[in-house]
């Protein structure tokens, strides 16, 4: 490797992969193993994305691997419903996992853990109520005071953590705390809540337990019993490192190591559980996967590609400061991946008909159409072309201007695939409406057969009256109104965009009756589309995913 592609690399590499490949190269890990641990508490949006594409992503840069870990510990918010969702959604995204695990898969091991920590003196038993706690906990400015329970001893503390598993003791009345220090700078080394009483079912240990350990006790120790060697996390962990390590050493288990990047925050958008919860639950969008929402299934239903996720992710890169990115951003991957893979079809929105005189009654053409010109391998189409058509009704101007190229009185303009037509005479209603244009189409011009010798700078798209197929065209907007949500100090739902979803239906050329949900579509000189799962025969509906170019304005 010369000096310049070695410093090109250097520059390239982000600082946990830094970190990575001195670990590598001082053989302080022979390979890497990273793990990728949502709660099931919810659908994974987003956010999660860049945590999933960082961690299988590094992995598979340096021949690891990465477990997917399910951290429930926390049975009132859990349910297989999410841990479906999540497992479906890792793998949409084209990664694969080494083992599938839970953190409940831990949970006797834990315990034993805890009993060594009391068995060490370094663990106790509060009888504390949840308010008595935090107000021992001192300010960020002054120390903590101890609990009075703090000096109980090991074997006492023995007895009720046993009786606490035993069910014994009412929820509430116990926690097992750490005894660190209770006049840390670091609040939360203040001896820290790591099991508490809850009987709750539990979504996959049913009853067997009554008491749960907390985050900051499950995380790391699950890090250290399956070997993990990275274990990366974002920015608002970082005071939970000290714990993370604190336990670890104190346990002398296998020393995994936490590192901390900076979360996915994007305009016009949340990406808190709570509130993503809160917009299903109180009906503003149609459940997880409404494609106003930054869900993995949202984005999915919207017609996101894993592909311009993963671009994405890749080019906003790891940091170490919480920034916002620009939701453009992401459209510009989803609209440039979709721009070489989706086939180019007609959909007419706002019909204006148009009946081409020199065509008999009845008669039906075939017209050949390109699926894809960015795609040589795409192939073509036949659509029907008739003597009535539709066309757009801005496709049409009474009065235009003078450098205008497409239909107007005694202009000539080319229809996508078919012939050029020349518009001839303009049928109004009594009310001076436009609800016909007579127009008849020039011999000898069709696309790729022309030799008419007629020129015209203006190409339209349409669709047969005799052949069209009704859709249901949803057209999203951004979800909120303002860019930065996070930062408004008031309802964020006050933010909502009342304007987030509009309906249109429209007249599809009939190859979309042949549609499926992985097909993605350009809707010509619309945006792109894909086909809506509540679609069905009788009535089609069609997703935008993002239009041609970014024209948001605030």
């Amino acid at each position: 490797m010369s000096v310049k592609e070695s410093k090109e690399k250097e520059k390239s590499l982000h600082f946990i992969e830094e970190i990575i490949e001195a670990d590598l190269a001082s053989g302080k890990h022979k390979s890497i193993l990273t793990r990728f641990p949502p709660e099931p508490n919810g659908y994974l949006h987003i956010g999660h994305a860049k945590s999933i594409c960082l961690n299988f992503g590094m992995a598979e840069k340096y021949g690891g691997e990465t477990n997917l870990r399910f951290d429930d510990t926390n049975p009132v918010n859990e349910d297989t419903e999410y841990v479906d969702s999540i497992k479906a959604d890792v793998h949409w995204l084209g990664y694969n996992w080494k083992e599938e695990l839970y953190a409940s898969d831990y949970f006797e091991t834990l315990y034993d853990y805890a009993e060594k920590l009391i068995q060490k003196g370094l663990a106790y038993v509060d009888d504390s109520k949840s308010e008595e706690i935090a107000e021992l906990k001192g300010t960020p400015t002054e120390p903590g005071k101890n609990s009075p329970y703090r000096d109980r001893t090991p074997e006492e503390n023995l007895q009720l953590f046993r009786e606490m598993r035993a069910g014994q003791h009412p929820e509430g009345s116990k926690v097992l705390r750490a005894k660190i220090d209770m006049s840390s700078p670091n609040m939360l080394m203040r001896d820290p809540v790591i099991y508490r009483i809850k009987f709750a079912h539990h979504h996959r240990t049913g009853d067997k337990w009554c008491i749960y350990p907390l985050y900051d006790f499950a995380h790391g120790q699950s890090d250290s019993i399956e070997h993990i060697t990275h274990s990366v996390c974002t920015l608002e962990f970082v005071p939970h490192r000290e714990v993370y390590d604190w336990l670890i050493d104190k346990l002398e288990i296998f020393p995994s190591k936490q590192y901390e990047f900076a979360r996915l925050n994007l305009t016009y958008t949340v990406m808190s559980k709570r509130k993503l919860k809160l917009l299903v639950e109180k009906g503003f969008v149609n459940g997880w996967d409404d494609p106003r929402m930054p869900t993995i299934s949202g984005l999915r239903r919207r017609g996101y590609t894993p592909k311009s996720i993963r671009d994405f992710c890749d080019r906003i890169g790891v940091a170490k400061r919480d920034n916002l990115i620009d939701v453009s951003l992401l459209e510009f991957f989803i609209r440039d991946h979709l721009n070489k893979i989706a086939n180019r079809v007609m959909v007419v929105n706002d019909p204006l008909k148009v009946t081409i005189t020199n065509i008999p009654e009845g008669e039906v053409e075939d017209c050949i159409v390109e699926n894809n010109p960015e795609d040589p391998e795409s192939g073509s189409r036949i659509v029907p072309f008739s003597r009535e058509i539709f066309i757009e009704k801005d496709d049409f101007l009474e009065d235009a201007p003078k450098k205008y190229f497409r239909l107007k009185p005694g202009g000539v303009v080319r229809l996508k695939g078919a012939y050029i037509i020349e518009c001839d005479e303009v049928v109004k209603d009594e009310q001076g409406e436009i609800i016909e244009l007579k127009c008849h189409f020039i011999e000898n011009s069709k696309s790729g057969q022309d030799t008419s010798g007629v020129r015209t700078k203006g190409v339209i798209h349409w669709v047969s009256q005799q052949h069209y197929v009704p859709v249901e065209l949803r057209v999203y907007d951004r979800l909120f109104r303002e860019p930065d949500v996070n930062a408004y100090e008031g309802d964020f739902l006050d933010l909502l965009n009342d304007d987030s979803l509009q309906i249109i239906n429209a007249y599809a050329e009939p190859s979309l009756r042949e549609a499926t949900l992985d097909d993605k579509f350009q809707f010509m000189r619309q945006g792109y589309y894909v086909l809506d799962k509540e679609s069905q025969p009788e009535k089609l509906i069609f997703n935008k995913t993002v239009g041609l170019r970014d024209s948001w304005k605030k």
